[in-house]
């Protein structure tokens, strides 16, 4: 139906808020919300974008000071991006464009663009059934089409393997999308395949590439309608989190590259750019043929939360030593003339670029009187003229028990998520590294990864587009964020993401979120102020 007004309002969910909120079109930034969703998708049989075919709605938002702001948007439902796709279930998108913000009217045709997926663990993720901003979520996998999950793929990503494995679900949260549509950006929300779906010849048809081809496709679809789909579509900028904020990392690495070129004309995606202008990555998950060795040398000494004990060391060890090899090959740059990042500085460059100011910055936010309780049941952190200082070993203690067994990403049982991402045809889970493929236990009849399997961690792997093969169609701007308790993969990996970037010239703003765990973003009013000074926003057209 077009042009059908509805009035909705949103269901407010508190959210830490940082001092001094910033605001974008006089709204005050740092609140989280939802909106419900439950119809049928709607498909496109074309790639030209219809403008007169939304929805009217409206919803309210609710900012970090408490103020609650009305929005009317233009809502278009689920849209199929590709012209031949494998399942339209997933491979579409839903567009919100603000046209009335607390009753003033807004243009938002030259609006920066918010490209928030919702992918976490590398599960399938779909946009069929969102009604209004904010509703794009995960699906368990099935058949094409969305039938029932099917019975041998892992339900969620979040359910642990034998050997304990687990990634937490991730995918972006409501908030970016509402507070993007509250300061007047225009919200694209696409759906991709993911690792769990198979058809009913018992094949795989989401994992790797699928995901990051897919998202790829859905830039393509939005820039190839330039002038018809609203906002400025040169000025795209992605969001994710978990396995979700590896593709965002990914899409922003990797704009143009011709190495998707033949997966992408498979699926008919449009033929435009599918470069983006700035990328946001909450605690990617990703490198994963190196994630193995960085993660041992991260939390190598750190119990495990499903068994009490440290991991066995000498399998800790030997993963440790291969993420020394890998670290000194890629000779990185610290930020702020730090100088080489090698496995052997690290921990002072974690601790010194990241992890103190991020304990300075939380307990500076402090009470006088809650700043000195919380330094006497922390009494590893020394403060000390308004900076807080402390080793990496008391870091470690205070973090705690660590999240997975080792290997935590190509587990020798290949009960990790992420042996199912590198499954092809019938094969549900595959070992993607050398050195899980020789220690494996499944009693496979080769030592040995399949001859596919370094292409599709090319495919997959956004430091390859940084380092190994530069890619100047990148993404120049990058903001990353995580919790320092994060424990789902190592530290290293965002902070070597971020280091590349800068490497680079790129402008990065990385910083951790102190005491907080994986999926963490208690910053996201900061994110959307981010995106108009990176875009050269100044507020959407009254």
């Amino acid at each position: 139906m077009k042009h059908r007004a509805v009035k909705r309002r949103t269901v407010v969910m508190g959210i830490g808020a940082t001092a001094g909120a910033a605001a974008v079109g006089g709204i005050a930034l740092g609140a989280q919300a939802s909106t419900g969703s439950s119809s049928s998708a709607s498909s496109s049989g074309s790639l030209v974008f219809d403008p007169d075919a939304y929805e009217k709605l409206t919803t309210t938002v609710t900012d970090t000071d408490g103020d609650e702001h009305s929005v009317t948007y233009h809502f278009w439902k689920a849209i199929t991006y590709v012209a031949k796709p494998v399942d339209a279930t997933y491979q579409s998108l839903v567009v919100s464009a603000p046209v009335e913000i607390d009753g003033k009217a807004v243009d938002p045709s030259d609006a920066p663009i918010l490209l928030a997926n919702s992918v976490g663990g590398y599960m399938p993720s779909s946009v069929a059934d969102a009604t209004g901003v904010g509703a794009g979520g995960m699906s368990g996998g099935g058949a094409p089409g969305g039938g029932a999950p099917s019975g041998s793929a892992s339900p969620s990503a979040s359910a642990p393997g034998a050997n304990g494995n687990t990634n937490a679900t991730g995918g972006a949260t409501a908030s970016n999308q509402l507070l993007a549509l509250a300061a007047g950006y225009v919200v694209v929300e696409p759906g991709a395949r993911g690792r769990t779906l198979k058809n009913s010849a018992g094949e795989y048809y989401g994992t790797a590439p699928a995901a990051i081809v897919d998202l790829k496709a859905a830039v393509r679809y939005v820039r190839s309608n330039r002038g018809r789909i609203p906002g400025d579509v040169d000025r795209i900028v992605s969001a994710g989190t978990s396995a979700g904020g590896a593709l965002s990392a990914l899409l922003g690495a990797s704009g143009d590259s011709p190495i998707y070129d033949r997966y992408l004309k498979e699926l008919g995606a449009a033929d435009a750019s599918d470069a983006i202008f700035a990328t946001g990555a909450w605690c990617p998950i990703t490198d994963l043929e190196h994630a193995d060795g960085a993660y041992e040398w991260n939390w190598g000494a750190n119990a495990t939360q499903s068994t009490g004990k440290v991991v066995d060391q000498s399998v800790s060890k030997e993963l440790s030593a291969q993420f020394a090899e890998y670290q000194a090959s890629l000779k990185l740059r610290g930020l702020n003339r730090f100088g080489a990042l090698t496995a052997r500085n690290y921990d002072e460059y974690l601790l010194r670029q990241y992890l103190q100011p991020s304990a300075t910055a939380y307990l500076a936010g402090l009470s006088d009187s809650e700043r000195e309780t919380y330094l006497a049941k922390n009494t590893f952190i020394t403060w000390s003229a308004g900076k807080a200082t402390f080793t990496w070993d008391d870091y470690l203690t205070h973090v705690g028990a660590r999240k997975k067994t080792a290997p935590a990403f190509d587990a020798f049982d290949l009960s990790a998520g992420e042996n199912n991402e590198f499954g092809a045809g019938t094969t549900e889970n595959r070992h993607f590294t050398a050195y899980g493929a020789k220690n494996d236990t499944t009693g496979l009849s080769t030592k040995r990864v399949a001859a596919d399997i370094p292409e599709k961690l090319h495919l997959m792997n956004p430091m390859y587009h940084l380092v190994d093969k530069v890619n100047g169609r990148r993404s120049k701007h990058w903001w990353i964020r995580l919790g320092t308790n994060d424990t789902d993969t190592s530290h290293v990996v965002s902070a070597n993401l971020a280091a590349a970037a800068a490497g680079l010239g790129d402008d990065v703003n990385h910083l951790y979120y102190w005491d907080q765990g994986h999926g963490a973003n208690t910053d996201p009013g900061d994110f959307i102020t981010w995106i108009a000074k990176v875009t050269g926003f100044k507020g959407p057209k009254k």
